[in-house]
């Protein structure tokens, strides 16, 4: 479904989307889109409802021209108001990388709403200032290339950086499947996703995560050693985690093994119960 926020119009997949019960919101990472749920979707305990959202510049969501509607405060905004139509009340946030940077920051700024955290292969933002300048002037490049190389330059680039390495096993079909998708994302909405939400620009949250009381499963890959160390010093400030590793896998968990994501998932909302 389709819903609007000022001149901004956000796509929903509501189609497991049960208002009755609990809500999973899932938010997928950069250059996804709620697609990147499809196999995980279906498989979320019945006795919640899953929906996931393309976010702002993403999918079929779309993508304005101003860069501060990318900002995390603005981006917290479109969150809540989504919520709000939807009318749910406590959610748990399921996000995956820059995703989960979104429901860590709404979090930290919304402490009383959601019952739980799902966070995959995120962090809670950049420590030092010379690190998060660093940070946003290489993906301030990254964006003016996007729009001057376009998609299909995008994509080649995007899926051989060393963070994805390990997708490099997986199947031709899975493979072709994420290059369609990719080719399919506006240029103009990535390359303002990362002006206006990047790591560099998120507001340093690790003196937040102690005020984070909420049951909160960080996920990540035993091939992805950067995002397994920074969820491992993660779970040390967080009152209420716990972190678990998915072997022989890289950044993107669910993609990777979806069947082992899920399971990982369906235990932690069981215990919610």
């Amino acid at each position: 479904m389709q819903i609007n926020y000022k001149y901004i119009s956000f796509y929903l997949n509501d189609t497991y989307f049960d208002r009755t019960k609990e809500s999973v919101i899932f938010l997928h990472g950069f250059s996804g889109s709620s697609s990147d749920w499809n196999k995980v979707l279906p498989k979320i305990s019945s006795k919640f409802s899953p929906i996931a959202i393309d976010l702002i510049g993403h999918g079929k969501t779309s993508s304005p021209e101003k860069e501060s509607d990318y900002s995390i405060t603005e981006i917290i905004k479109q969150l809540s108001f989504i919520l709000k139509y939807m009318k749910i009340k406590e959610p748990v946030l399921a996000g995956y990388s820059m995703g989960g940077r979104a429901a860590l920051s709404f979090t930290a700024n919304n402490v009383n709403i959601p019952r739980a955290l799902i966070l995959e292969s995120s962090t809670a933002g950049i420590e030092s200032t010379s690190d998060q300048i660093a940070r946003v002037e290489a993906d301030n490049n990254l964006a003016r290339d996007i729009i001057n190389f376009g998609m299909d330059w995008f994509t080649k680039h995007w899926m051989n950086i060393p963070l994805f390495e390990s997708q490099k096993s997986l199947s031709e079909k899975i493979l072709l499947n994420i290059v369609k998708e990719k080719l399919t994302q506006n240029p103009l909405g990535l390359a303002l996703s990362l002006r206006g939400f990047s790591t560099g620009k998120m507001p340093s949250l690790w003196n937040n995560l102690k005020t984070i009381k909420q049951k909160t499963l960080l996920i990540s890959g035993e091939l992805d050693q950067k995002f397994s160390e920074i969820n491992k010093k993660m779970a040390n400030y967080l009152p209420n985690c716990e972190h678990k590793i998915i072997q022989e896998t890289g950044h993107n968990t669910h993609l990777e093994k979806p069947e082992e994501f899920t399971i990982l998932v369906n235990n932690f909302l069981k215990s919610l119960t």
